[in-house]
Parts: C-alpha cells; sequence; structure tokens
C-alpha cells in the first residue's frame, strides 16, 4: 500500500509517486529542490536572474517529463542538479556568443550597482558574472561544482586542454577584476 503524499518524507518516495503521475508529489519535489537548482543555473548565466528561472522552470519540465527514469543509484536532488547544469550549458551552447555579450553587457550596470556593497562575496559574484560565458561556466564547474576537465569538456563540446585554459583565462580575469574593485 503506497503512504499518501502528506505522510512521505524520502526524495526517493516522492519521485516514485511521481513517476506514477502524482502531481503533488512532484510539487514537494519542486519546492524542495528549486533554490538549488536556480541558484546553480544562476551562477553558470552569470546572474541574470530571468534568464536562470526561466531556465530552472525548463530543468523542472524535463525532470517530470524524465522522472520515470530515475533510478535512485544517486540521490534525487543529484539527479536534479545535474539536469540544471545541463539545462544551463545547452542554453551556453544554443546561443552565439554575440547574444549572451550583449545580455550581460546589458545587465552589467544593474548587477554590479546592485551588488558592490563592499562585501567581499558580492564583488566575488559581480566578477564572476562578468566574465565572458564560457570561461563562466568553466570556472562555476570546476571551482564551485568540483566536475573534472573531462566531464566539462564532455558538457561544453570542448577539448579537457580547452576547458584547462579556460579555467586558467577565467581565474586570471577574476584577479584581474577582483584588483580594480
Amino acid at each position: 500500500m503506497l503512504q499518501s503524499v502528506d505522510a512521505m518524507t524520502g526524495d526517493a518516495d516522492l519521485a516514485r509517486l511521481a513517476a506514477l503521475g502524482n502531481l503533488a508529489a512532484f510539487e514537494r519535489i519542486y519546492r524542495a529542490h528549486y533554490r538549488r537548482v536556480f541558484h546553480v543555473i544562476c551562477r553558470i548565466v552569470g546572474g541574470i536572474e530571468a534568464r536562470a528561472e526561466e531556465l530552472a522552470q525548463e530543468t523542472f519540465v524535463r525532470a517530470w517529463q524524465s522522472i520515470k527514469d530515475f533510478r535512485a543509484e544517486a540521490a534525487l536532488s543529484t539527479w536534479l542538479h545535474r539536469m540544471a547544469v545541463n539545462t544551463a550549458l545547452m542554453d551556453l551552447r544554443s546561443r552565439r556568443s554575440g547574444e549572451d555579450r550583449e545580455v550581460d553587457d546589458e545587465c552589467l550596470a544593474e548587477r554590479t550597482g546592485s551588488m558592490c556593497t563592499g562585501d567581499l562575496r558580492l564583488d566575488l559574484q559581480a566578477a564572476i558574472n562578468q566574465l565572458p560565458p564560457r570561461a563562466r561556466a568553466v570556472l562555476v564547474l570546476f571551482d564551485l561544482e568540483g566536475w573534472t576537465h573531462e566531464e566539462i569538456g564532455e558538457a561544453l563540446g570542448m577539448a579537457v586542454g580547452s576547458s584547462k585554459a579556460q579555467l586558467h583565462r577565467a581565474r586570471q580575469l577574476l584577479r584581474q577584476r577582483l584588483e580594480m574593485s
């Protein structure tokens, strides 16, 4: 006999119910994991909240469509996190670099103005947000998410050496931007 959604606390149980089409179970998953999904996407897209919200919603649509394929070999949070990163990376790959730079330039003044309050953490995030999109993605995935260069190369469609070069470039640019602030 299946428990009611209200009595369930485990992600694996909720995922099993959601796979059977139980919307209430999936809603609980959504509420429990939205913030983490949003934040990782937001870091990858450079702090552009509207874009991050859109991609987070897309992540959960994909999760709903493929929840029946979740095998609980890893934690549900890990599965969703990986799906979020992949969604953000697919978006990054699909955009021409000129479009990305244009969006970044439009939002740069707004983002840095609201973030530069003297707090080092906010200055660091503002500096990360200003990095070129691919360099930012590599930095976030390697330094913040703990991915290997092999995983990054596969996800971004680049050679391992290119991933290492992008990470080096991102760190150099980050140092320069933090020294100027």
